[in-house]
């Protein structure tokens, strides 16, 4: 990785990332790829994920429901929100609403953020 910057690893358990740690883990049993390389496709999963998500996603959403636990740790802030009606603005030809019956939010500092920033974060501010 460039300039030694490290990325979140939490994507890795979405779907995609998922298969792509089982894939990988079939390789190295097989013998067809050695661990390191891996670790190194790995990090780059959770890099380009990470840029993508803030390149490439312009939509504003707003999400609705009941805060049913929030945390701070390690400037990752985590929320569980019980019956969410997400709110997507410029989907076709007006606002879509999606709900479920819960959800849980991860919200990490970037790493363009400022370090003493304590309140006021703007959807920038984290990835």
């Amino acid at each position: 990785m460039s300039g030694g910057q490290s990325y979140y690893e939490f994507y890795r358990g979405s779907s995609i990332g998922t298969a792509l740690t089982d894939a990988l883990d079939e390789l190295i049993t097989q013998g067809d790829i050695p661990p390191q390389l891996a670790m190194r496709v790995l990090q780059q999963f959770d890099k380009s994920l990470t840029e993508c998500l803030q390149k490439g996603v312009k939509n504003k959403t707003t999400v609705k429901g009941h805060l049913a636990t929030y945390r701070l740790c390690d400037d990752v802030w985590t929320f569980v929100i019980k019956d969410p009606q997400f709110k997507m603005e410029g989907v076709g030809a007006g606002a879509e609403t999606v709900t479920a019956p819960k959800i849980k939010i991860v919200a990490c500092k970037s790493g363009d953020a400022p370090e003493g920033k304590k309140s006021g974060a703007k959807s920038n501010d984290f990835a």
